[in-house]
């Protein structure tokens, strides 16, 4: 049983297992240390993110084809210097039941966003945790992540074509961590649903009950000395009812059309590291892969916003994949190297006698079929654990329009409290 360098590769299953039960079972703090006005000192911390982009095509025009696009296709970024999201976070206990915190995003733009924004309470039962509010989603392995902990500078193609980008959740999440040797975690999530492949329903009477209901497992050990893995299984079904995006028709018009349906996901995932004699200060390696799987019920509006005749609707099924493959070695101190590889699968969608007489495929010219692609080499050189530059290029194939060829410079700063990563 070994436990990681934070900054290397985390901390191997086992020990998170003992350490999460010895959270849940250590004494709480007295009530009047935690009612006092003095007592109340959050832990803060600050995430400075930047990058400078050289591409080879115009990004204005990035599309994942094939896809219906989520609104979170963030792609490449500009080109040339960009200060990206920058992080802020708050957190400390409530009283002796609970605790809470927040991070908030801010964007080169000027916007600020709500990342996570959740109470928690641990120790609900043995190993049981409860969380409400907003956060990101426990599915799969990266998605639970937040920007600064991934280790190339953009998600996988698959978050951006099957979430739009990290899944967040407006609601309540439910994990368990079973007693036993082997490290074993059930979880299960309910909200709102209102991002992608879900819709916003806060227009009109909006509705009651969950738009998003998921189910995640996962199961990891260690390997003697040096290794330890971790796989899983996770389920999502979002419920969607005009969700729209924007298309052109055979005749070069911009229409707008909606989905409404029922979207199933299937998420599996799996992550292994290895660090000589569980030291990865020096030396460590860590292969993560994730495989996606949606089904599309349901049926789509043509021309939602036509004045004419109004919008053609008839019935749509589609069946999508895509999956990431990555591997990142700490080859000395202070320095990796990483490669990963995405490849997405769109599938024929079937939208009923729309795509067959009254309207033809040059209709949906984002719909016809593609298998997008992306080749991505990294180094990265990290002073400390608190800053990290790093040099990525990137060879994708999201459209048939030609490949663009990335070169991306990014630097990492933390301020501040700042805790230990999942494994």
């Amino acid at each position: 049983m070994f436990i990681h360098r934070m900054a290397a590769t985390g901390i191997c299953l086992a020990a998170l297992s003992s350490v999460a039960r010895a959270a849940d079972d250590a004494p709480a703090p007295s009530r009047e240390a935690a009612t006092s006005a003095s007592a109340f000192n959050p832990s803060i911390s600050l995430i400075l993110n930047g990058t400078y982009a050289n591409l080879s095509r115009d990004p204005a025009t990035y599309r994942l084809q094939g896809f219906i696009p989520s609104g979170g296709e963030v792609g490449p970024g500009k080109r040339g210097f960009q200060l990206g999201e920058s992080e802020l976070s708050f957190g400390a206990s409530i009283d002796p039941t609970f605790s809470g915190h927040l991070t908030a995003s801010i964007t080169g733009d000027n916007e600020v966003e709500v990342e996570e924004a959740v109470f928690e309470r641990q120790g609900l039962f043995n190993g049981a945790t409860l969380k409400a509010g907003r956060f990101l989603s426990s599915v799969g392995y990266l998605n639970s992540q937040h920007a600064h902990a991934w280790d190339f500078v953009d998600a996988p193609l698959a978050y951006q074509a099957f979430f739009g980008g990290p899944l967040k959740t407006d609601g309540l999440h439910f994990h368990w961590l079973a007693p036993t040797e082997r490290f074993l975690e059930l979880g299960a999530e309910v909200g709102s649903g209102s991002s992608f492949p879900g819709s916003d329903s806060s227009t009109g009477s909006g509705r009651n009950g969950a738009g998003v209901v998921a189910l995640m497992a996962h199961v990891g050990d260690d390997i003697g000395e040096s290794a330890s893995w971790r796989a899983g299984v996770s389920w999502l079904r979002h419920r969607a009812t005009d969700r729209p995006y924007t298309d052109t028709d055979s005749t070069g018009a911009t229409v707008t059309n909606g989905f409404s349906g029922h979207s199933n996901t299937w998420v599996l995932d799996g992550i292994y590291k290895w660090s000589p004699g569980g030291n990865g200060t020096s030396q460590n390696l860590k292969i993560q892969g994730e495989y996606f799987r949606r089904t599309d019920r349901g049926s789509l509006s043509f021309d939602t916003e036509s004045q004419v005749a109004g919008p053609l609707t008839d019935d749509y099924r589609s069946t999508q994949s895509g999956w990431y493959l990555q591997a990142v070695y700490q080859f000395m101190p202070m320095w990796r190297v990483g490669a990963r590889y995405d490849r997405l699968s769109s599938g024929s969608p079937s939208i009923g006698q729309l795509g067959t007489t009254v309207l033809t495929a040059a209709d949906f010219p984002i719909l016809q079929s593609y298998h997008p692609t992306r080749s991505t080499l990294m180094l990265d050189y990290s002073l400390s654990e608190f800053s990290r530059l790093r040099l990525q290029v990137a060879a994708d194939r999201s459209n048939p329009d030609g490949t663009d060829r990335q070169l991306f410079v990014q630097y990492i700063m933390s301020l501040g409290a700042h805790g230990a990563h999942a494994f």
